[in-house]
C-alpha cells in the first residue's frame, strides 16, 4: 500500500494507506477499512482480502491506521465523544482521507463504502452514522452500535453486552451524529456466536439501531440459515430492496470471517482473522453491488423464498391445507415449519 503523509486535517493523528489497482477506471468505488486492535492497517486489508478483492473486482482502499499514542493497543476510539463527533477527532481524520482519495483517484463518491473490524468495527459504525453524506452502505464485523459509549468503562461493560436500550433510543443517537440529516446507509453485520470478547448482543443492537433508522421493523423481514450460520434480511418497503443484513456464524469467535480457499477465495487466516467457509468481505462487497453475486443462491435461502410465496398464494386462494401436503416430505422440518408459520401468520391455519 501508498503512504499519504499529507491528506488534509488530520486532528485525529491516524496514518494514511491506499492501493489502486493498476489502470484503475475514473469513476470506480472505493471502500474504507478499518482494522481492529493490535493490527496494522496493511496486514488487515491483505489478510480480510481486501487488496485481492480490490484487484480483481476494480475498486480503491483506504486503510487508516492508529498509532500507539492514541491508544497503546492501536484501537481506534470509537467510545470517545472526541473521535466520534462529525468534525472532530479520529472520525475526520477519516473523512479527510476519504476525501483526499475519492480526488486523487477520481473515484464515484456516490459509491463509497466503510468496513471495519471490532474497534474498527464500532469505528465503521462512527462513520456510517456521522457521515452519510461519504458512505453509501459499511459492514460492522464484531463491531457495536454507534454512541454506546462515552468512555473506557461504559466501552467494556458495552462489549459485553450490557446497553439494554432499545432500537429507538440507539436510532435517535445515530441520528443525532449527522445533523445535516440526509440518506440512511445500508448496513451488513457480521458476528461469531461464539464471540466472548464483543458479546453478539451487539449485532441484534446494531441492526435495531439502523433499522430505527430506515423506519423498519426490528423483526426481520426473511431469516434463512445457510449451513453454519444464520442470514437476516431488512427490506425496504418500496421495491424490496436489503437495507440491513445480518450474519451470525455458529461457532465463530471474535474476528474477521474468511473463505480463504476456493475460486472466490481471497485473504489469509491470522489472529483475529477467522476462516468460517464465508467471506464477509466478499459478501459485503455483492451486498454493496460492488461484485456479481453468487452463482447459486442457498439452498435454504431458496426455501424460504420458496415458503413466502407458498404463504402468499394461500392467502389468494384459500389453498392452505393444499400447500402443506403439497410440500409435506419434500423440505426439510425447519422449512416446513416456516410455511406452516406463515400461514398461520396470515390467519390460514
Amino acid at each position: 500500500m501508498v503512504e499519504t503523509a499529507d491528506f488534509g486535517p488530520n486532528p485525529g493523528a491516524l496514518r494514511m494507506l491506499s492501493h489502486a489497482p493498476a489502470g484503475l477506471p475514473k469513476g470506480a468505488p472505493l471502500v474504507v477499512v478499518l482494522h481492529g486492535c493490535t493490527q496494522t492497517a496493511e496486514a488487515f486489508a491483505a489478510d480480510a482480502g481486501w487488496l485481492a478483492l480490490a484487484d480483481r473486482y476494480g475498486f480503491a482502499v483506504v486503510a487508516p491506521e492508529q498509532n500507539s499514542q492514541n491508544n497503546p493497543n492501536r484501537c481506534f476510539t470509537w467510545f470517545s465523544s472526541g473521535d466520534i463527533t462529525r468534525g472532530e477527532g479520529e472520525a475526520a481524520s477519516v473523512a479527510a482521507m476519504t476525501a483526499h482519495a475519492i480526488a486523487t483517484y477520481q473515484l464515484e463518491p456516490e459509491r463509497v463504502f466503510v468496513s471495519g473490524l471490532s474497534a474498527g468495527g464500532a469505528m465503521a459504525a462512527v462513520m456510517l452514522a456521522a457521515y452519510p453524506d461519504i458512505f453509501a452502505g459499511g459492514a460492522i464485523i464484531a463491531g457495536l452500535p454507534y454512541g454506546v459509549a462515552g468512555n473506557v468503562g461504559q466501552a467494556m461493560m458495552a462489549m459485553r453486552g450490557s446497553d439494554r436500550r432499545d432500537a429507538s433510543a440507539l436510532g435517535a443517537l445515530a441520528r443525532g451524529a449527522s445533523p445535516q440529516g440526509g440518506r440512511t446507509p445500508r448496513v451488513s453485520i457480521w458476528h461469531g456466536a461464539a464471540d466472548h470478547t464483543v458479546n453478539p448482543a451487539n449485532a441484534e443492537a446494531s441492526a435495531g439501531q439502523w433499522a430505527w433508522m430506515h423506519g423498519l421493523a426490528v423483526e426481520p423481514d426473511e431469516t434463512w440459515s445457510p449451513p453454519g450460520r444464520s442470514h437476516s434480511v431488512w427490506r425496504s418497503p418500496e421495491g424490496g430492496q436489503v437495507m440491513i443484513e445480518k450474519h451470525l456464524i455458529a461457532g465463530l469467535g471474535h474476528g474477521t470471517p474468511l473463505a480463504v480457499d476456493g475460486p472466490d477465495g481471497a485473504g489469509a487466516v491470522a489472529p483475529y482473522m477467522l476462516e468460517a467457509g464465508v467471506s464477509s468481505s466478499l459478501e459485503s462487497l455483492r451486498f454493496w453491488g460492488l461484485a456479481p453475486p453468487a452463482a447459486d443462491p442457498p439452498a435454504e435461502q431458496k426455501a424460504a423464498k420458496a415458503a413466502a410465496a407458498a404463504a402468499a398464494a394461500a392467502a389468494e386462494g384459500g389453498l392452505a391445507e393444499l400447500v402443506m401436503r403439497s410440500v409435506s416430505g419434500h423440505v426439510s422440518g425447519p422449512v416446513h415449519d416456516l410455511i406452516a408459520k406463515a400461514l398461520r401468520s396470515a390467519g390460514l391455519k
